[in-house]
């Protein structure tokens, strides 16, 4: 990864501020004076920080602090002792992602505190501030009073200075992160997942998440009173929701503010409060698209068990392995590939083994097969949530993966409830929650052993991202919401769940959404909520590196028209436009390719019919561009068998043209713009 600083400031000191009963507020400003932030003491000695933007309060004083299961709480009788103020501003290359370079630029401000107690702990309060949007985390020194740390609860509170629409998601639930998205007022929201996004009254936006969350447990919000939200740590097995030895610090607490909900995506706040890149050269790791014996799966009609339904067989895979050949897919994703499936593994990885195929499925034909047509496999690691049977498998199952040239592993953690199992060394289990500390390490550790065997993960039923794809790029995708599967099932997702996702689930990063499905049938030969050009859409509007083919070969053949799109759209991106959108309602978004000079455009909406229009301003000035538009037909609808009603259609365009394009009911649009030679 190429780094360029540009700018680093000077860190500066201060004396330590007398001890009174009620101290000078302590301030700062993001460089350009956008946003600013100021932390002060009351006469009970309790902090509280406040946020502004454009001089307009966006979190009015918030409480912070801790509450421990041994100790005393640290809130009250704190002292401001000092402060240091720098400018940073560096810009830094992805090796993959939806934009190439990043700037990250803002001013940091630590605050130290003291407690005017005896125990007179000591920790400081960093704030970093960013045009688009604030970050700020604990850290505490190593010292005396706190050689052991256990947290029963940070009080981190988030104080919104006025109500506002809020768009968020249930936590502590059983199906972890996968829940549609509440659309309440702020002044409603009961206990929400993170990130949350919200409208306030006077159209700000802003997205309240956290990143860089490593050893520590997940934080998710609960609303005290008002528009007053409060930090609530996810459990771990044991009374402590998180232990810490010595020096520790808190995940990043983030809030990314912009005018509307274009601006919100358009952060990098969350990327650049993340360390660099530590795996070093990528260059192993090529974005690209897979095709999956997966589908027939979740449709009911294949089995992951091995019997007569089994999907994972030899002459299946071959088959599989032959239509990704001949549309130019890379990957083939294969599930139940191994022992463990047979009986009751749901919930009960006990039998996986990663490095053992079944009978009918003879793994290094396969490869071979494959590899003659261009074709690499995806390993599948699911573990039934037995993490601890998953880890002492780490080193077979990964150079099982690599000695077959497996570039990505897909794991998964399905369970009836959201705990995952794990022992320690005297055989004793526990049921650790999927986003306690032990869970957040846990999925750490697996990213960090297959790096050793140049593996890219793609996680299932995972922990949220929290940009930790910056310093971990191996970790490329995940899942962490209700995909297309649910499209399968009873329940469906609704046509306002992707305009939601973009502007929510998607500022974790990306999101293996296992787009495609142009049959548009599901389970029980059900309907999917959707227009077959939306399902196109979904490949530009929902980012991920390694984006699924999710149908089977059989439907695509059906459909060879719609089907080009698929195979010409990239999963690596240059620079990443919004160029409009409401959350939940709908959403435009277009994308340079990586390497080239064409762009895709793709856009989502509700179940309303609808009109955008947009600027073709991206365009590079003084070109001309063949755009192939895929759109909904006139009489398209997602509630009628016109859902696969599509017209394709070529025009020219320059940079100086306006684009008015119709959504249907459940519809949406994919172009790719040619720039002409």
């Amino acid at each position: 990864m190429k780094l360029k600083n540009l700018v680093l400031g000077l860190g500066v000191t201060l004396a330590a501020a007398p001890l009174h009963a009620q101290q000078a507020p302590v301030s700062a400003t993001s460089p350009d004076g956008t946003m600013s932030v100021e932390l002060t003491i009351d006469g009970d000695g309790r902090a509280a920080y406040s946020v502004n933007r454009k001089g307009k309060p966006i979190i009015a004083p918030s409480k912070l602090g801790f509450l421990f299961t041994d100790v005393a709480k640290v809130d009250r009788r704190l002292s401001v002792t000092g402060q240091e103020v720098r400018d940073f501003d560096e810009s830094w290359t992805q090796p993959w992602g939806e934009w190439a370079e990043i700037r990250n630029r803002y001013r940091e401000l630590k605050v130290h505190l003291k407690e005017t107690t005896a125990l007179a702990r000591v920790f400081t309060v960093t704030f970093r501030l960013y045009e688009d949007g604030v970050g700020f985390r604990y850290e505490f020194p190593d010292q005396p009073n706190m050689a052991e740390t256990k947290i029963a609860e940070e009080l981190t509170e988030f104080s919104f200075a006025q109500d506002g629409t809020a768009w968020w998601k249930p936590a502590f639930l059983w199906n972890r992160e996968e829940y549609l998205y509440n659309k309440t007022p702020l002044s409603a929201v009961s206990t929400a997942a993170t990130p949350a996004t919200i409208k306030l009254a006077d159209g700000t936006h802003v997205a309240l998440h956290e990143a860089a969350l490593v050893d520590y447990s997940s934080m998710a919000v609960t609303r005290t009173e008002g528009t007053t939200l409060r930090a609530n740590l996810t459990p771990g097995a044991g009374e402590p929701k998180v232990q810490k030895a010595g020096a520790w610090k808190t995940p990043w607490r983030t809030l990314i503010v912009a005018d509307d909900a274009a601006g919100i995506y358009h952060s990098h706040l969350m990327l650049n409060l993340n360390e660099p890149n530590k795996l070093g050269n990528l260059s192993w790791f090529k974005p690209g698209k897979f095709a999956g014996v997966w589908w027939n799966m979740i449709k009911g009609e294949w089995t992951w068990a091995r019997g007569p339904k089994h999907g994972a067989t030899n002459e299946n895979v071959k088959r599989y392995i032959d239509f990704a050949a001949a549309n130019g897919i890379p990957h083939l994703l294969v599930e139940g590939w191994n022992v463990g499936w047979d009986g009751d593994w749901f919930g009960n990885g006990h039998d996986m083994d990663f490095a053992k195929p079944t009978e009918d499925f003879d793994a290094d034909m396969l490869v071979a097969y494959g590899k003659k047509k261009g074709v690499r496999l995806i390993g599948h690691h699911e573990t039934g949530g037995a993490a601890t049977h998953y880890e002492n498998q780490f080193d077979k199952a990964f150079k099982f993966a690599a000695d077959r040239d497996y570039m990505v592993v897909k794991t998964g953690y399905v369970t009836d409830a959201a705990q995952m199992e794990r022992e320690d060394s005297d055989g004793k289990k526990y049921r650790e929650w999927h986003e306690g500390q032990w869970m957040v390490n846990h999925q750490l550790r697996v990213i960090e052993a297959a790096a050793k065997y140049k593996i890219a993960i793609d996680s299932h039923e995972p922990v949220k991202g929290t940009g930790l794809h910056r310093t971990y790029p191996n970790w490329v995708a995940r899942e962490g919401m209700r995909g297309m599967e649910y499209n399968s099932w009873g329940g469906k997702n609704p046509p306002e769940h992707e305009a939601n996702v973009v502007f929510t689930r998607m500022l974790e990063g990306p999101m293996d959404f296992t787009p495609g499905i142009l049959s548009l049938k599901g389970e029980k030969d059900s309907d999917i909520l959707s227009t077959i050009a939306k399902q196109l859409a979904l490949y530009v509007v929902i980012y991920s590196p390694v984006q699924m083919v999710a149908d089977t070969p059989e439907n695509y053949a059906k459909y060879p028209e719609p089907m080009k799109f698929i195979r010409d759209v990239p999963t690596d991106w240059q620079e990443t436009r919004v160029l409009n959108g409401e959350i939940g309602d709908y959403v435009t978004i277009a994308r340079k390719e990586r390497g080239g000079e064409g762009w895709y455009v793709g856009a989502v909406g509700d179940e309303e019919a609808r009109t955008v229009s947009f600027k073709l301003d991206f365009l590079t000035p003084g070109k001309r561009y063949k755009a192939e538009i895929y759109r909904d037909g006139d009489d398209a609808d997602y509630r009628t068998e016109k859902r696969h009603s599509i017209v394709i259609e070529s025009k020219m365009f320059v940079s100086d043209d306006t684009l008015t394009m119709r959504i249907a009911p459940g519809g949406g649009f994919a172009i790719r713009l040619v720039p002409l030679k």
